[in-house]
């Protein structure tokens, strides 16, 4: 039995007694219905004032989901942990503190992650630690470089978890999922201390080895080789155009200096926060891109917008990164 809006008009008519959130006003009747292992919080939030029923745009249609470890309070039944699905637009701006058993806990996106396995953690683990030594100096000869595909739609919704503060990267509110985003526009890029490639897009198919060296190599690496020198190392994930052999013997001609990188480490790479820039810039527009060519011409513009600084500061947080995951032992880092 779910109770709806209009029965809690109703019984708020007859007099009978609500439930009331801590420290507000207004009125919570909830219910939990149990199905299977799981229970879930089915809840219906009115106005205090006359009864009014709040309204919400799908902007503020956003929800909040317990975390396992913050679901502190069993049901009797089972010792069955409780989840709580409740519309924060629903919910008093002061239930985030005062929330029966989420106290010091505040509404958070869960920090998406990809899965790291036992392998990956050491793997992680030893590659810091041999790059432990090097200075902001010795980072600023690299150029960090990756792909990114940003689409024309995104998704505004955003799941959110009580957690304390502090807490983001505790196992227990790390969200681990590969994404595979169904995207339209596919751009390559580098950056460096003092320095960026031109943002090159990649159009009509995949990048494969082949068009790794004929778009990306020769036209844009080997010229910030030319220019740095042979301190010059280059950087790359490692997706499998970027492994071939053509690949290989293309830089050993050239000679431009790989680093090895750990695999399942896009934490570990700068411009991964420079991508999370660029697509905040596109979105912000006054007028978003609307078809391929305006997405385009908006993430060509926007990257040579992006401040120099920025790309600086995140290039030199390297050496903070690699402390940081020796900390964790190779687990997520939060960057």
């Amino acid at each position: 039995m779910i109770l709806c809006v209009a029965e809690l008009l109703e019984r708020s008519k007859k007099g009978e007694k609500q439930q009331m959130l801590p420290g507000s006003s207004t009125s919570l009747t909830a219910l939990f219905h149990g199905c299977g292992s799981h229970l879930k919080l089915l809840e219906c939030v009115v106005d205090g004032t006359g009864g009014r029923v709040r309204s919400t745009t799908p902007a503020e249609d956003r929800y909040i989901v317990l975390s396992a470890k913050e679901q502190a309070h069993r049901s009797s039944a089972g010792g069955k942990s409780v989840s709580c699905c409740l519309r924060k637009a629903d919910l008093p701006k002061n239930c985030c503190q005062t929330f029966e058993g989420g106290g010091g806990l505040y509404a958070r996106r869960p920090v998406v992650c990809v899965p790291l396995t036992r392998q990956h953690r050491t793997a992680r683990l030893q590659w810091c630690r041999e790059h432990h030594n090097w200075t902001e100096q010795d980072w600023a000869c690299v150029l960090f470089s990756d792909e990114s595909r940003f689409s024309l739609s995104s998704d505004c919704r955003r799941q959110l978890i009580w957690r304390e503060s502090g807490t983001a990267y505790r196992p227990e509110n790390i969200q681990e999922k590969d994404r595979y985003p169904t995207c339209s526009i596919m751009v390559w890029a580098g950056i460096m201390i003092n320095g960026r490639t031109r943002l090159h897009v990649v159009a009509n198919g995949t990048m494969t080895g082949q068009r790794y060296i004929d778009e990306v190599l020769l036209p844009h690496v080997r010229l910030f080789r030319d220019a740095v020198g042979d301190k010059f190392v280059f950087m790359d994930d490692n997706a499998t155009c970027h492994r071939t052999l053509a690949v290989q013997d293309c830089l050993d001609s050239e000679g431009i200096q790989r680093l090895v990188w750990p695999a399942r480490s896009p934490d570990l790479n700068p411009i991964e926060n420079v991508w999370d820039a660029l697509g905040r810039q596109v979105a912000g527009q006054n007028y978003p891109p609307t078809n391929k060519n305006t997405l385009i011409r908006a993430l060509t513009e926007e990257w040579d917008k992006l401040p120099q600084q920025l790309l600086d500061s995140v290039v030199q947080s390297m050496v903070r990164r690699v402390e940081c995951c020796i900390t964790l032992h190779g687990g997520h880092i939060p960057y």
